[in-house]
């Protein structure tokens, strides 16, 4: 007999019911259980009483908006993968939202068949380290569950934004991702604005991690970066 997976389910809030609507039934149209909040309140109530693997979360609400509710879902220990739906496309909008734990932004209008893609990929990256709690590459350590990253031992601190980067290239360890790969699943720029971000974050990672042998950090040129360890 197959093995019995369950369904993840994903929090769908916005104040706009045919938004909720649209985002939920695409959803549901690829096996994904959906719950819907009109509001920030009525999202945290949600979270507090049931298990939500993912929340597509709008910015613009008229109680409370997005990035208060991602706060105190943070600050209440709450780890699941929210990705932001907004018509606000500022940079400084997206570089808040994604520094302050979100973990992808898409403005409205957007295309439904990505957002789907999206909330899979979230998902999947969430179920594996749900299964593996400590990413490792040689003596460096992510520890997602304390929210800690070690080299050698001694505790490295992190911003958000790097602790980001350097989770998805731990999940992608030996893989080299492009910047465009980077920008957009770190970011979540479908649209590359300036790719030198990723080398300016990169960088902060290299200085704060590879002042030690083995280098891990790696630039393939004219491709992008890769975490590995070089025989």
């Amino acid at each position: 007999m197959p093995e019995h997976t369950e369904r993840p389910t994903v929090l769908v809030v916005d104040d706009e019911e045919n938004i909720r609507f649209l985002v939920a039934s695409a959803l549901r149209l690829s096996e994904i259980d959906t719950v819907e909040a009109a509001d920030g309140r009525a999202a945290l109530r949600i979270v507090a009483e049931q298990r939500i693997d993912l929340i597509v979360l709008d910015v613009m609400m008229p109680d409370l908006d997005g990035f208060e509710v991602l706060a105190r879902l943070r600050d209440t220990g709450a780890r699941m993968p929210v990705i932001f739906l907004t018509a606000r496309d500022a940079t400084d909008d997206r570089v808040r939202g994604l520094s302050t734990g979100g973990d992808d932004y898409m403005v409205k209008p957007f295309a439904v068949a990505e957002l789907v893609a999206r909330v899979k990929l979230r998902l999947r990256q969430a179920g594996a380290t749900a299964r593996q709690t400590v990413l490792r590459c040689a003596d460096l350590e992510l520890d997602t569950d304390a929210h800690r990253v070690t080299r050698a031992g001694a505790v490295v601190e992190l911003s958000p934004t790097e602790y980001n980067l350097l989770h998805h290239l731990l999940l992608n360890t030996g893989r080299v991702l492009s910047r465009g790969q980077l920008l957009e699943q770190v970011w979540g720029y479908a649209e590359p604005p300036d790719s030198t971000v990723v080398d300016t974050y990169v960088s902060y990672l290299r200085r704060k991690l590879d002042q030690t042998e083995p280098k891990l950090i790696h630039t393939v040129r004219g491709i992008g970066f890769c975490l590995r360890v070089d025989e």
